[in-house]
């Protein structure tokens, strides 16, 4: 395996598990509600950054396999 795709690798790791965070910290205020309501959109917006980039990083990383 080259530096660049151990690099691709590691980068697709450490997205997905900032993506799986997200997703659990969505989940967990969700639960809660009403109580922290006021940090629905901060906490989505969040979650919806880190699945966009997992999921750029995903397009790359199938581009580069091909």
């Amino acid at each position: 395996m080259s530096h660049d795709a151990d690099e691709l690798k590691t980068r697709l790791k450490k997205l997905n598990a900032r993506a799986t965070q997200a997703k659990m910290d969505l989940h967990d205020l969700s639960e809660e509600l009403p109580t922290n309501w006021e940090k629905i959109l901060e906490i989505a917006q969040h979650c919806h950054d880190a699945h966009a980039a997992l999921m750029d990083a995903r397009k790359a990383a199938a581009a580069a396999a091909a």
